[in-house]
């Protein structure tokens, strides 16, 4: 297979020139009508906008995105964040935006929308989130990077944190994306090599009520745009692999005031006993094919739970909710939900988190 590539240094030379300062270039990003895609476009401004709200609402060719038919095909992109662009670098900026019908209605796989008004509602409770974002990386032939491509790797065991060129597999791309998320103004927290080769993990958070959603969304597009330099593909299967190896969550950290606080390990397990009544619900909005995709990675095995039953425990990975051993010994901070799956809409969980937790309100 011929690979299609380009000089990335003759590129640069491109950069390198002088850029207009009244001249700065947005790259508009929005989710696409499966739930997990992401597309984007540039256009060029003559200001430098300080906040999401100066920049003008534009629009897209829904009918080649899923998102609207041909004969009505025009869809809005409402700003709603916005990051420094660590590939054009200066004043130029990438923009979070949702998207709006001709009606000005939220399409389908809007779910920003409702989760902002949930989010409005629980604000006085102060909703923490921290994602751990697990994402696997795959060759040009879609097989995993760094893998034989006759035959399998070692057993699962020494990859995980692991160091060295026979544990570990695509390190350059992941402190490339780390920089560049920091460039950027995303909240990441961390990464780590995950239990199957070829496997990362990156943690964003904390972050208050929607802005985990927006800062999520923009990490994910920052590190298949890192892969793209680097010819690799990025895949957020819940299960790329059938078989004897881990699959890929997006393990949920969650937190009120409340439970931040002293005694606030009550509120915690008040919250796991809600939780627990809702199972099904949750699991239906925590991957973009209502459970279909954590049907294969929540087995049981491989550090999962059953995805038929709610368990809850401290320190235990094989739950649905884990309640951290330090948590336990403090008496309070926060619990981790390990359900919901890779490529989740975080929209959808944090959403579905404070309705269940703190406004009682049903998911559907």
């Amino acid at each position: 297979m011929t690979v299609p590539a380009t000089n990335k240094t003759v590129l640069n030379k491109y950069l390198d020139l002088p850029q207009p300062e009244e001249k700065v270039q947005v790259e508009y990003i929005w989710i696409d009508g499966s739930g997990e895609g992401i597309r984007a476009k540039c256009r060029t401004l003559d200001f430098n906008p300080k906040s999401p709200e100066e920049c003008p609402v534009w629009n897209f060719d829904g009918s080649s995105t899923e998102q609207a038919e041909g004969r009505d095909s025009d869809r809005y992109l409402q700003p709603v964040a916005m990051f420094k662009d660590p590939f054009r670098r200066g004043n130029n900026k990438l923009l979070m935006c949702a998207v709006y019908d001709h009606k000005l209605k939220p399409v389908k796989t809007n779910l920003r929308h409702t989760c902002k008004a949930a989010m409005d509602k629980a604000k006085a409770e102060e909703p923490w989130f921290g994602i751990e974002q697990e994402y696997t990386l795959l060759d040009y032939d879609k097989y995993p990077f760094g893998w034989p491509k006759k035959g399998f790797p070692g057993p699962q065991g020494p990859y995980y944190c692991g160091v060295g060129a026979n544990k570990v597999y695509g390190r350059d791309i992941v402190e490339a994306h780390y920089r560049a998320c920091l460039y950027a103004g995303i909240e990441i927290a961390g990464c780590n090599a995950e239990v199957m080769p070829a496997q990362w993990e990156f943690q964003v958070g904390p972050c208050l009520g929607i802005s985990m959603g927006d800062h999520l969304w923009v990490a994910r597009y920052l590190l298949h745009r890192v892969a793209e330099d680097f010819g690799v593909i990025v895949t957020f299967d819940p299960k790329p692999m059938s078989g004897d190896w881990n699959g890929a969550g997006a393990h949920t950290n969650y937190s009120t005031k409340a439970m931040r606080e002293e005694g606030g390990l009550k509120y915690i397990e008040d919250a796991i006993d809600k939780m627990a009544v809702r199972h099904a619900d949750h699991i239906v909005v925590y991957d973009p094919r209502g459970g279909k995709d954590n049907e294969r990675r929540l087995t049981g095995k491989h550090e999962t739970s059953s995805i038929h039953n709610f368990s809850a425990g401290v320190a235990n990975r094989g739950a649905s909710v884990r309640i951290p051993r330090q948590v336990a010994e403090d008496g309070k901070g926060y619990l981790e939900d390990r359900r919901p799956s890779s490529n989740c809409d975080p929209y959808a969980v944090t959403e579905a988190l404070v309705k269940t937790t703190i406004l009682d309100e049903p998911l559907f």
